[in-house]
């Protein structure tokens, strides 16, 4: 399991950026969701995966005792996800009000008709 995270996190990293670099502005958004997600994944994979206790501590200790989870990856986490999902569904709009006025969603043609004007 330790090992097929990390895979999966540059699997996804690779295929975000191969959709970062298509022309159509849908595939430019898939790009950066896969790589919003891999990069959760990644924080997921360096704050360790503990199967432990909740980093409470008790009254009459003054440490919590191994092995707990690190709550601070997963609220960082949480706040990616948030924040991700933010950025998407304002892309998302975005694109749909693109298409809606210049009929296309290539970024090539876009680019071309932003010259003739």
């Amino acid at each position: 399991m330790e090992t097929l995270l990390p895979l999966m996190v540059g699997t996804l990293f690779a295929v975000g950026l191969y959709f970062i670099l298509h022309r159509h502005l849908f595939k430019v958004i898939l790009g950066l969701i896969l790589f919003s997600l891999a990069t959760n994944l990644f924080l997921f994979v360096v704050g360790g995966i503990t199967r432990g206790s909740s980093a409470i501590i008790s009254e009459e200790k003054s440490t919590a005792t191994e092995p707990y989870a690190d709550p601070v990856p997963q609220a960082l986490l949480l706040t990616a996800v948030v924040i991700g999902f933010g950025i998407q569904s304002f892309a998302i709009v975005l694109i749909r009000r693109v298409y809606q006025t210049f009929k296309s969603n290539n970024l090539d043609e876009l680019r071309k008709e932003n010259e003739a004007q």
